[in-house]
């Protein structure tokens, strides 16, 4: 390939990276417009919806939970390690705050939601959409948008703030068990640094964070779906490429997000 070939090949992947995401702009707005108008106009699919959230919810509860008890045990053992060779064992808990409230509970929800819940629902809409049901709910006048997405969309959104908050108390309850059973600290030690160091806008900050992961993970899932070709061959590539895309977004993502409430709130000093 010629240095004009690649050149042509990366305008190429450019000018469909942008479409991609010029469409899944598209896609959340019109179904965040439809889901807050059909629940304000009292026409909102809520069995689909309780569907939706129960199997979301059977599928990665206890995955996040087997997630999560690992992650609390390698904090507090590398912390742990590190705080006794300087001497400041009694702020572990406050690393178990900071670390689990900001980063590990909606990250760890995000990345169930999108490797679990999004896969399935890609999966779900991509065999709707190679076996034609999506035409065919487009030419009964039926917006798939409206009747489909929507709500997996409200449903990803709660459910995903309701899995950080497993992760977080599954993780911290883990690094208390371990800790203070070990003897490393006190019970009142690690709870008082725990809240110290701990804010209320840590935890705003978390259910924020998770919301926006499951609102992302979903919006890729359902795009990704929804223009599955070639049958079940392009359904699977469909869910490959949706759990990917959905991993390195909701990472970029965190990045951001984490970077602006480091400068833009003010950390507790004690």
């Amino acid at each position: 390939m010629g240095a004009r070939g690649a050149v042509d090949l990366i305008v190429d992947h450019a000018k469909t990276g942008l479409n991609t995401a010029g469409e899944m702009v598209l896609l959340a707005w019109d179904s965040s417009v439809s889901a807050a108008t059909d629940i304000v106009r009292g026409r909102f699919s809520w069995d689909e919806f309780f569907e939706q959230a129960w199997f979301m919810t059977r599928v990665s509860l206890l995955p996040t939970i087997l997630v999560s008890i690992p992650f609390g045990v390698i904090v507090s053992v590398q912390v742990g390690g590190v705080a006794g060779q300087i001497g400041a064992q009694s702020f572990i808990g406050a690393v178990n705050a900071i670390g689990v409230m900001r980063q590990a509970a909606p990250l760890v929800a995000a990345i169930m939601i999108a490797g679990v819940v999004g896969a399935a629902v890609t999966a779900d809409l991509g065999a709707r959409t190679v076996r034609e049901e999506i035409d065919a709910l487009k030419v009964m006048g039926i917006s798939p948008v409206q009747r489909l997405v929507a709500p997996r969309l409200v449903a990803a959104v709660i459910i995903g703030v309701c899995l950080s908050a497993v992760v977080a108390t599954t993780a911290i309850l883990t690094g208390y068990v371990l800790v203070v059973g070990s003897g490393s600290v006190s019970s009142g030690t690690y709870l008082g640094a725990f809240i110290s160091f701990g804010q209320t806008l840590d935890l705003i900050m978390a259910i924020l964070k998770s919301a926006i992961f499951g609102f992302l993970a979903v919006i890729v899932a359902a795009h990704k779906g929804l223009n599955a070709r070639g049958g079940p061959k392009g359904v699977s590539d469909a869910v490959n490429q949706s759990v990917v895309l959905s991993v390195i977004l909701l990472a970029l993502v965190n990045v951001g997000i984490t970077q602006l409430y480091v400068m833009l709130v003010p950390q507790r000093l004690v």
